[in-house]
């Protein structure tokens, strides 16, 4: 049984790794790309908080969890996402499937130490705004590529009650954006060409405080931090004029700055409380300083950044994890909202975005390995000031295996 399952998902994960535009997002030009959600479909099935530490699930979103670990932990996560765009005068839809993440992580006493690559970023769009008249050119714009990070994390159980743990992160990758503008009765049009190269580092802070508050009930609270960090971007330009179908008759260097883009510094607090294996609920908060933003090229006017704010709330809950009569009282039920202020500011207006996820943590194999299911509906900027209202949909899907690891055998 698990065998199969392995198979299916690889086959999965390798046809979405042939595909990594993560988003059909006009609002990926900007900066380094729509921001991934960097937690397990878990998390993400409550609203996308990350308070949690489970001792057979891995938890991206605060190193300290990786202390509470007691099996070997190894998961994967993928995404479809379908969007359906609208503006004033148009309205289009796009789908995309992506491979969220790949972690593995073990226990090595009160130290829990894990690894991984997941996507950072993403820029993958495509805007055609066709001439009106003569005068007004078809105007024709695409972008693909995106930023990942390679991570190695620890946490350690300093008491019974607290943990401590760091990621250390290299984030790299490439971003390539073209338009194209033709007039209706012209011979020529003209194309530009950028590039960005990405390549930097940074580190997240994590810590956890776990009490109990009567017999059953457990209070939790988690906070992380994220020091602001730099991100260097080489870029390059090229401006072209061609015919037909991108028929290239003359290209052009043009000299543009390489630039340094500032990571802002992130911190989160959240605070929960319920029954282990039982039932949870919880709600956190994320704020990030985006407003010392900066984009890829210098000469990009019409945006600006602001201070970014993110509300979660979510929980789960587990009839019987115990039962051996009924298997839908073994299944894991989640839930959640999320608000939040990207921080985006484009022509004077705040880009926001809203969604209420669920999702099902389906038991496999031994009691320890899970296949989760989850369901993201939410909705993004406005069709007001000429922007792009996006309505999404994303179904998103982990496996998670746990078991113990690195035991010595007693017979050979």
């Amino acid at each position: 049984m698990i065998k199969k399952i392995i198979v299916s998902f690889g086959l999965l994960f390798s046809a979405a790794s042939l595909a990594q535009e993560g988003t059909a997002s006009p609002y990926s030009y900007y900066g380094i790309g729509d921001v991934r959600f960097k937690g397990t479909a878990e998390n993400r099935a409550m609203g996308g908080i990350g308070i949690l530490n489970d001792s057979i699930h891995v938890n991206l979103q605060n190193p300290a969890a990786y202390s509470a670990l007691k099996l070997t932990t190894l998961s994967v996560g993928a995404t479809h996402s379908m969007t359906s765009l609208k503006t004033s005068e148009a309205k289009g839809d796009a789908s995309r499937t992506t491979l969220d993440y790949f972690a593995l992580a073990f226990p090595a006493g009160k130290l829990g130490v894990g690894f991984g690559l997941m996507p950072y970023s993403s820029v993958g769009y495509t805007v055609n705004s066709p001439s009106t008249s003569p005068t007004t050119p078809n105007r024709y714009y695409t972008g693909e590529g995106g930023l990942n990070k390679v991570f190695l994390g620890a946490g350690y159980q300093i008491t019974s009650k607290f943990s401590l743990g760091i990621d250390a992160n290299y984030n790299f990758g490439n971003v390539e954006t073209k338009g194209l503008r033709a007039y209706p009765d012209v011979y020529l049009g003209t194309r530009e060409l950028n590039t960005s190269d990405f390549s930097g580092f940074n580190v997240n802070l994590g810590l956890i405080f776990n009490t109990k508050i009567g017999k059953k009930q457990e209070f939790l609270a988690s906070a992380t931090y994220t020091p602001e960090s730099n991100l260097k971007s080489q870029n390059t330009r090229k401006i072209a004029t061609f015919l037909g179908n991108e028929i290239i008759d003359v290209e052009v260097d043009i000299p543009v700055d390489d630039t340094e883009i500032k990571m802002p510094s992130k911190f989160a607090f959240g605070a929960g409380f319920g029954e282990k294996s039982k039932w949870f609920v919880g709600g956190e908060v994320t704020m990030q300083e985006t407003s010392g933003f900066g984009n890829r090229y210098n000469d990009i006017t019409n945006v600006t950044y602001e201070d970014a704010t993110r509300y979660s709330i979510g929980g789960y809950y587990i009839p019987n994890y115990r039962s051996f009569t009924s298997y839908f009282k073994r299944i894991t039920y989640r839930a959640g909202l999320k608000y939040e202020n990207t921080g985006l500011v484009v022509g004077g207006t705040a880009i926001k975005d809203y969604g209420v996820t669920m999702g099902l943590g389906l038991p496999v194999g031994n009691a320890f390995s899970s296949i989760n299911l989850g369901f993201e509906y939410g909705r993004r900027g406005t069709t007001f000031d000429g922007l792009i209202k996006e309505n999404y949909t994303n179904v998103f899907l982990s496996l998670s295996l746990s078991d113990k690891w690195f035991v010595k055998r007693k017979y050979e």
